[in-house]
């Protein structure tokens, strides 16, 4: 019988603030929530953008005004807004123009140029004037034919909206960062959020399992694309500058996994990521849940980080008509030419929409065994009861929609239906659709998942699209549907696309209940969520994710209501530890995790033999009795 994958904890960060302990996902649905939840999530942003007074006890009377008298700038500096420029100056973009200059007729060009910046080999016409003075190590230079010259130039940014981090929150400060890439900062905060949500000392886990048990899978799907990763060194020559050392390695797409295991973890077990465009946190968490459901591993931690906010991934996709840009959203709203439009309403899912609007967010997710869970007493935050992943088939464009997610989205709810029964997953499911806010996209998911839902006799199927707050995030956008779901079962409000007035008209809408405001349906009201997700080339993955309550009921079928009692009586100290994690995390404590140069093993710190290995404060050993799998073909 396959292990059931649990999810213990989920960490992270992303336009709505920290994910851990829902915080994120309070942002979603401020207006929902009561006075204290609000203040409670306006501690949360105060803590990771600065703002929290010093010397003031968290949760006090004078702390709840300051936060209310703050509340109004802490929600304008989150979610989908317009680009701020601590990134890069939206209204100052460089590009480098070509051109070809020459003398007026008859005459010549004189001009003076450092020597070391002479180009080699001296351009055609190019004749250096040797008995002309020039002073500062510079040579006079006499041209009488045309050449060459690259100049530099600036123009505005047609797209200014973006799904960024919160106004004052900088990764960088948290740890020694050392010209690290942006995405790989974001991972350190959010594997470490992860982490310390827990509630369990990491060292405690590591001894309970073989070290070979642990997988890690976490990436980026663009790769680290900003001035300390690939595009710094791919712009370096272009602009003059050196390639540094770091650049290279350091922009590898998988670098977020090898980050978690050699600075966070420790870790010596499996490792890797997916790159799936959209779709890659599916994608990884279908390999975390395989090796738990297969015995394989016991815990697996899944992430992805993207910091696509660079100008050339903005012109990129601006170039290929994907992004909602100022023109176009002026044009929804008819407003006069040269008007700004509103940038907080820019993703628009399943209304009248013209684009999708980048974001940046790093997502981590870590799962345990069901036993394993009991045993260490973990909090149960729901569990994943399967991914499910397929290919479009033949495609007239790379970039078009086909056949694969209609197949992903029904494999999920035959899944879900399998385990919950046609009852619960007609009346007690909904669906985090991808809701990207394009043309493409409200027609394509609108219809697969009218037609699943027709299928399986389900009459007013809720969906919820959160990239109406927090954009597009590319790799990590499931990652941010993921979060925000565990804030649904947690708290009970399900997220309206609050961004639009009415449905497109060429969205399909039977057997489906666009949720355009906020929906209660309370914390145990929703038995499981469809997570759907869709990327460029074909990559769709759709995943059936099981609410807590749900997840209990299964557990205490498989190991009994005593097993059961003595987890909770385990769990209360897990959840004192964890929540204390989260009172400090509000008062500024970020307890990030950076252990470089930490405790570096080598060949002198294991034991080998035939049998096994065993590694130096590594609490069991890795067993050599390797599965043969070919047993009934050997020898």
């Amino acid at each position: 019988m396959a292990r059931l994958p649990i999810i213990t904890a989920m960490g992270g960060i992303n336009a709505a603030g920290r994910t851990s302990f829902h915080h994120a996902y309070g942002r979603l649905v401020f207006a929902a929530l009561t006075d204290q939840q609000q203040t409670t999530t306006l501690e949360s942003l105060a803590a990771i953008t600065g703002r929290l007074p010093t010397e003031q006890a968290s949760g006090s009377e004078d702390q709840a005004n300051f936060l209310q008298a703050l509340s109004d700038e802490l929600q304008a500096g989150t979610l989908i807004r317009k680009l701020e420029k601590n990134l890069f100056d939206p209204e100052k973009l460089i590009t480098l123009r070509p051109t070809s200059v020459s003398a007026a007729a008859g005459g010549a060009i004189e001009f003076e140029i450092k020597q070391r910046h002479l180009p080699s080999p001296l351009p055609a016409g190019w004749q250096v004037l040797t008995d002309v003075p020039a002073e500062n190590d510079k040579v006079r230079i006499r041209c009488a034919e045309s050449f060459d010259l690259i100049l530099p130039s600036e123009h505005n940014s047609p797209v200014n909206s973006a799904g960024q981090l919160p106004t004052g929150f900088d990764p960088a400060v948290l740890y020694p960062a050392r010209n690290h890439p942006r995405a790989l900062q974001m991972m350190v905060y959010a594997a470490s959020d992860a982490i310390n949500s827990l509630g369990i000392d990491w060292q405690v886990i590591r001894d309970s399992v073989p070290a070979d048990q642990i997988s890690v899978y976490a990436g980026s799907g663009m790769g680290q694309m900003d001035g300390n990763g690939f595009g710094g060194m791919m712009q370096a020559r272009l602009l003059g500058r050196k390639v540094t050392s770091k650049q290279l390695p350091l922009g590898y797409a998988e670098m977020p996994a090898d980050f978690i295991n050699a600075y966070l973890l420790g870790n010596l077990g499996t490792t890797g990521t997916n790159v799936a465009a959209c779709a890659t946190f599916l994608y990884n968490l279908r390999q975390g849940i395989r090796d738990i459901q297969s015995g394989t591993h016991r815990i697996a931690i899944v992430g992805t980080s993207e910091a696509p906010l660079v100008p050339e991934i903005f012109e990129g996709f601006t170039n290929m008509g994907a992004l909602a840009d100022d023109a176009g959203l002026a044009a929804l709203d008819a407003l006069a030419a040269g008007s700004a439009p509103d940038h907080r309403r820019a993703c628009r899912p399943f209304g009248q929409n013209c684009g999708f609007t980048l974001a940046e967010s790093a997502q981590c997710a870590i799962l345990m065994d069901d036993e394993l869970a009991l045993e260490l007493g973990c909090n149960i935050l729901g569990s994943v009861n399967d991914v499910f992943i397929n290919a479009d088939g033949h495609k007239k464009s790379i970039a078009s929609p086909g056949l694969g997610n209609y197949l992903s989205v029904a494999k999920a709810a035959a899944v879900t239906r399998k385990v919950l029964g046609e009852q619960a997953l007609q009346q007690r499911t909904y669906v985090q659709a991808h809701g990207t806010g394009t043309p493409q996209n409200r027609t394509t998911e609108s219809h697969i998942l009218s037609e699943v839902a027709d299928r399986f006799g389900i009459s007013s199927w809720p969906v919820s699209a959160v990239k109406t707050y927090v954009g597009h995030s590319l790799a990590t956008s499931a990652g941010d549907q993921l979060a925000a779901s565990l804030g649904v079962f947690a708290k009970g409000w399900l997220p309206g696309i609050t961004t639009i007035d009415s449905i497109a008209e060429d969205v399909t809408q039977t057997n489906l209940e666009f949720l355009l405001q906020h929906k209660e349906v309370g914390n145990t009201g929703m038995d499981a969520v469809i997570i759907n997700s869709k990327g460029f080339g074909g990559n769709n993955a759709s995943a059936s994710v099981l609410a807590p309550h749900v997840t209990l009921r299964m557990l205490e079928k498989r190991h009994g209501a005593q097993s059961m009692k003595a987890y909770l009586q385990r769990n209360e100290r897990v959840t004192e530890a964890a929540e204390q994690y989260d009172a400090d995390a509000r008062a500024g404590q970020h307890r990030t995790i950076y252990k470089f140069d930490h405790d570096v093993l080598g060949a002198e710190d294991i034991v080998m033999s035939d049998q096994k290995i065993s590694i130096r404060d590594y609490g069991k050993s890795v067993s050599l009795d390797v599965t043969n799998h070919y047993e009934d073909m050997g020898e």
